[in-house]
């Protein structure tokens, strides 16, 4: 369950998560901010947040929603809540959740990494080791090792210490952006316990717990700025990536190669035929419990794929009709769809994205 600038650095993704300010320590949280934000009306309430980049449902049936710019939401099936600096938490960029064995939710967010028990926040930055305070994604993997992913690179962390996880550097012939050349898009664990981490600009690298195996362009990927990984039924790899073209200062140079492959160990398997898929941007890429997959694009919606045939759903805003970039997904324990986006939550009822604010309908 998981998982996400425009600019020429504005281009760079209407997505992702800006850059850091730190704030180190714990804080005291006893109860949860109830307090609805910003409604513009009494039977309509406003977005779950502008940007949703992380839908997440914790051991206990909540389901929680990462957001840019109003915290973390929580919605425990009657009652929304929101977690936010107020109460503790060191940003409200909050772009990725994890739960740990004990049941302690992580946040990892646009100013370090934070611990919350239900009751009070423990926050880490640089100050701490953290690698860097600006987190991307977290992953604790199956042995129990907690993987961080930030914009400078990778570090692990046993509970006490922070460990730089270094990469090592393939061979590109691609032009690098200086801006996110650390950034960890992602990372990711496999059936057999490999560990892949992309790195925007340097494709991704696969870690077998001994060596370091990379796939680049040149062998194959659509593009270098990889964004998500996922593992279908079958044991293929698929990738998601972003149009690299799309940092370059001239406007008339923002078009080339990026979208949706998939890896079956031998082939690179592009799908050009499926409007969105292919020359665009694709940022992540969910599994289901019936083995589907579900693939976000940034103007057609969202598709699922069957390991036969694509299926697509439009994402549209109910008041202006615009259509929505998606940039999470996540399958609750009842099988509801839950389509994080920018420009709000949306819920999945009868194959219709139904757009759900702070006063939803939830059922």
């Amino acid at each position: 369950m998981k998982k996400m600038y425009v600019s020429s650095r504005i281009c760079l993704l209407i997505f992702i998560i800006a850059l850091t300010i730190s704030c180190k320590g714990q804080s005291n949280a006893n109860s949860e901010n109830t307090t609805t934000p910003d409604l513009s009306a009494k039977d309509v309430g406003s977005q779950i947040g502008e940007y949703v980049v992380n839908t997440f449902e914790d051991s206990k049936g909540n389901l929680w929603f990462g957001t840019l710019e109003k915290g973390v939401a929580k919605y425990d099936g009657k009652t929304l809540t929101y977690l936010t600096t107020t109460d503790g938490l060191p940003s409200n960029r909050v772009v990725s959740i994890v739960e740990d064995s004990q049941g302690n939710l992580w946040f990892g967010t646009g100013s370090g990494l934070s611990k919350y028990n239900g009751k009070m926040f423990t926050n880490f930055t640089t100050e701490d080791g953290l690698c860097d305070n600006s987190i991307s994604n977290l992953l604790i993997d199956r042995k129990g090792d907690f993987w961080i992913g930030t914009w400078g690179g990778v570090c692990k962390f046993n509970g006490s210490n922070f460990t730089n996880f270094t990469l090592p550097t393939p061979t590109i012939k691609t032009t690098l952006n200086e801006d996110t050349k650390n950034w960890i898009t992602e990372i990711y664990e496999d059936a057999k316990g490999n560990i892949w981490i992309s790195r925007d600009g340097y494709g991704v690298c696969k870690y077998d717990g001994m060596t370091f195996t990379h796939i680049t362009k040149t062998d194959g990927l659509a593009s270098n700025n990889v964004q998500d990984i996922q593992e279908d039924a079958q044991g293929a790899i698929w990738f998601s990536s972003r149009v690299a073209e799309k940092d370059h200062p001239d406007p008339d140079k923002r078009q080339g190669a990026g979208g949706l492959i998939k890896y079956d160990g031998k082939h690179f398997i592009s799908f050009p035929d499926i409007e969105g898929l292919s020359r665009n941007d694709v940022y992540q890429i969910y599994r289901d419990s019936k083995d589907n997959l579900w693939i976000s694009t940034i103007s057609n919606g969202m598709y699922t794929y069957n390991g036969d045939v694509f299926t697509n759903y439009p994402v549209v805003d109910p008041v202006t009709k615009k259509k929505k970039a998606v940039m999470s997904f996540l399958e609750d324990r009842n099988g509801t769809i839950w389509i994080g986006c920018a420009g709000g939550l949306f819920r999945l009822d009868a194959g219709v994205a139904t757009n759900i604010t702070t006063n939803g309908p939830w059922k």
